[in-house]
């Protein structure tokens, strides 16, 4: 155990149970969308995210820097999901004609149909673990909590 100290606030028996409870939520959701891709659409959850993100942009098309921001991913973790979803023929990279310096990262009309077929399994999924077992109200609320749990982890400077 580690040492007590006057400055540490210790989780109560209540607060610990909560925060396990959460931890444990968001490993076992992460991994089971990312079972139900892998057997379903041959994706892994971040591949999937990435190929979604680049769906959602005007020319489905995203600055490597941006898309590794957006994605929560290093650039350099990013590069290699990149370059295994290029061997797909899911996106391509190309030098960003406007700044050299820059590289996209761009969805191709192949990785546009695996996210078109890959997306009702997962919504579907999504909506069995998570949605349908909520009232909308408890949704509103969990969603309103994540924001604000979210909104303190990009305010602290570390994440």
């Amino acid at each position: 155990m580690p040492r007590r100290t006057k400055t540490t606030r210790w989780l109560d028996a209540e607060e610990e149970a909560a925060w396990r409870a959460i931890a444990f939520l968001m490993h076992r959701l992460t991994w089971a969308l990312e079972c139900q891709l892998e057997r379903d659409a041959d994706l892994s959850y971040m591949e999937y995210h990435t190929l979604v993100r680049l769906s959602e942009e005007p020319n489905h098309t995203l600055r490597m820097s941006e898309l590794a921001m957006v994605s929560n991913q290093s650039l350099s973790r990013l590069s290699h999901l990149v370059k295994r979803l290029e061997g797909r023929g899911l996106l391509r990279r190309e030098t960003d004609a406007s700044d050299g310096r820059y590289t996209n990262a761009i969805l191709t009309d192949k990785g546009l149909l695996a996210l078109a077929e890959a997306a009702p399994g997962h919504v579907a999924h999504v909506r069995s673990l998570v949605i349908d077992v909520l009232s909308p109200e408890q949704l509103r609320r969990l969603g309103r909590d994540a924001d604000r749990i979210v909104s303190r982890i990009d305010t602290s400077g570390i994440s």
